[in-house]
């Protein structure tokens, strides 16, 4: 199963292989930077910034995978907002992990890479 396929499935919205594989990442990027979170309040060191931005990470992911995936009307310039601040977002969670040398963190960084690039393509990518 795949959202990739699932939008290109709807019957009246064109193609955009840019947004559904940012769609793709969106996904995987929020449930990563919360279980990240979440692995990071159980470390014995102070890990309090990184927790905020990964849940920050996480929320913004989550809601900008949800504007992403709606393909009915036209809302372009809310999501191209939304998909530049989502890949700020995952910079600056990507950079704060990236601090850390813990494995959880630098598989977080990876993935929130991955989707600051995918969400730059597809902001790109609208009209």
């Amino acid at each position: 199963m795949s959202i990739r396929k699932m939008i290109g499935l709807h019957p009246t919205a064109k193609a955009n292989p840019a947004l559904a594989e940012a769609a793709h990442h969106l996904m995987y990027c929020a449930k990563m930077s919360l279980s990240c979170a979440d692995a990071c309040m159980a470390e014995s060191m102070d890990m309090t910034q990184c927790i905020r931005l990964c849940l920050d990470c996480s929320d913004i992911c989550e809601a900008t995978g949800r504007l992403a995936v709606r393909r009915t009307g036209d809302d372009q310039p809310v999501l191209r907002e939304l998909l530049e601040l989502c890949a700020r977002m995952c910079e600056a969670c990507a950079v704060e992990c990236e601090k850390h040398e813990h494995e959880h963190c630098t598989l977080c960084a990876q993935i929130c890479r991955e989707c600051a690039a995918d969400c730059r393509n597809a902001a790109a990518s609208l009209s």
